[in-house]
């Protein structure tokens, strides 16, 4: 009987190769060489036509050539070690024409002693998942970009109250390293004294979350010194859902009238 590990190839159980077969998702096992024994449906529908039988092949032929040597090297530290590799995100060579990014969670299969005797490899394709990931760094770090470049103190907080970003006007405005301000609900770290609009209303932090306003204030900074303010602030809104999403607002420090 052969031991659970072992390679499908070798199992001889039409079940259990039927089973892999129908999953829908990519799954190969390789030996200890790196050469693919086994490919299910999925897999196979990966290869280019043309290029013939994904089963005999090495899966680094697949990928760009830059990554190739990388990847080679990888499974055959994998191999020495007994180590089960982590999960990695591969450029994969697909049927459709160009290249897709594939995330691909390893296991080692082995013997009854516990050597290693090959690899299994599930793929799942996460090319929009990165792509809507990449974009949406790139969009924070463009935010980023521009409050850091502002003169004026600006301080952003999600719909609770709680403080997101923090420019580097703010810190120096308020004696507030980032560090200390980001996850801080905004009232304890910048009491607020007093406050009211230009229509005279008095305000809370949370006035904002229905709409721009605008108004003079009295607030505590680090040192607990009194800083008389102006802050305009607007409310941050999901243009799909129009859900409110939180508030940015910009603090003016007032200059006593001579």
């Amino acid at each position: 009987m052969y031991p659970v590990s072992a390679l499908i190839s070798e199992a001889l159980d039409p079940a259990i190769v039927a089973l892999l077969d129908e999953l829908p998702m990519a799954y190969v096992e390789l030996n200890s060489e790196g050469m693919i024994v086994f490919a299910n449906r999925a897999a196979r529908a990966l290869q280019p036509p043309g290029n013939g039988d994904l089963v005999g092949k090495y899966p680094w032929q697949q990928m760009p050539a830059d990554e190739q040597e990388n990847s080679c090297a990888e499974y055959f530290l994998a191999m020495e070690t007994g180590e089960d590799p982590p999960v990695i995100h591969r450029s994969l060579y697909t049927s459709a024409g160009g290249f897709r990014t594939h995330e691909v969670r390893r296991s080692l299969i082995r013997d009854e002693q516990g050597k290693p005797t090959g690899m299994r490899a599930v793929t799942l394709d996460v090319t929009e998942a990165q792509m809507a990931h990449e974009e949406a760094s790139n969009a924070r770090l463009w935010l980023e970009s521009i409050l850091n470049s502002l003169a004026e103190a600006v301080i952003v907080t999600d719909a609770l109250g709680f403080i997101r970003n923090v420019n580097p006007a703010a810190e120096k405005f308020f004696g507030w390293p980032a560090s200390e301000l980001s996850g801080q609900l905004i009232e304890k770290r910048i009491p607020m004294l007093a406050f009211r609009t230009r229509s005279g209303k008095t305000l809370s932090f949370h006035m904002a979350l229905n709409g721009p306003c605008i108004g003079d204030g009295t607030v505590l900074d680090r040192a607990r010194d009194l800083l008389k303010v102006e802050i305009s602030a607007s409310p941050i809104i999901d243009k799909e859902n129009g859900s409110t999403l939180g508030v940015v607002s910009v603090w003016r420090k007032i200059e006593p009238v001579p």
